[in-house]
């Protein structure tokens, strides 16, 4: 009788099992399969119970191709924390908090001015209320968060923000690279209302969220934070 093929029979397990199939099509060493005819669609039945170890192994392979993948979920996070994974809440740089699911450009922003001004989070409390945090959220961070003093301030100190309500042009042109169309309209939309805060810039101004995240901890919001002064709007005449 003919001995089996090892391979041919790795083959054929990994072409039967669901989760091998997966496996394979995430490494890109398989074709994922083409979409459904169209047609009626069939009863809907429950989805097998997903398997945690394929999970992290595709994760952790994902993670090698790609290391800057920001986490998509609450699952993600999980599998992340189990690879060795953390995230140190007082050192953490604008990219390590980007890779939180869910987390909002302006509440990166304010993280890094707390670090700039030499604030430590002392538990997931503190962190929750500095960014009025909804639970969900907190519990879905909280496998990465590490919490640790530090006696010093940064080894490499953070550039000073500049006060975007009250800077002058150009300042702003030369510090942001900013456009003429872009810079006019910055100055249009801060008479009109100062700017809140990064959030609420990128809306205005309707920036891309790349170049809205290379401002991360450049700025600062305060009306009054100082600075040159704007010289005072135009009244239309009575």
């Amino acid at each position: 009788m003919q001995a089996e093929d090892p391979k041919r029979t790795e083959r054929q397990r990994h072409w039967l099992d669901p989760l091998a199939r997966r496996l394979l099509i995430a490494t890109g060493q398989m074709a994922a399969p083409p979409p459904p005819a169209a047609g009626p669609r069939p009863q809907a039945t429950a989805l097998p119970p997903r398997d945690d170890a394929v999970e992290r192994e595709l994760l952790a392979l994902r993670l090698k191709q790609r290391p800057g993948l920001r986490l998509a979920d609450a699952d993600q996070v999980r599998h992340a924390a189990a690879l060795g994974w953390s995230l140190d809440v007082n050192r953490a740089s604008a990219a390590d908090w980007l890779r939180l699911p869910g987390i909002r450009l302006e509440e990166v922003d304010r993280l890094l001015q707390l670090q700039a001004a030499g604030v430590q989070l002392a538990d997931a409390e503190e962190l929750q209320a500095r960014l009025r945090l909804e639970r969900e959220r907190l519990e879905t961070w909280a496998p990465l968060l590490v919490f640790r003093f530090y006696a010093g301030p940064p080894e490499q100190p953070p550039p000073v923000p500049l006060p975007v309500n009250r800077a002058s042009l150009r300042l702003l042109s030369e510090k942001l690279g900013l456009e003429p169309p872009l810079l006019r309209r910055l100055e249009g939309e801060r008479r009109r209302r100062p700017f809140r805060d990064l959030g609420d810039l990128q809306r205005r101004l309707e920036l891309s969220a790349a170049r809205a995240e290379a401002w991360l901890g450049r700025l600062r919001f305060e009306a009054d934070a100082g600075g040159p002064e704007l010289p005072p709007a135009r009244r239309p005449p009575q």
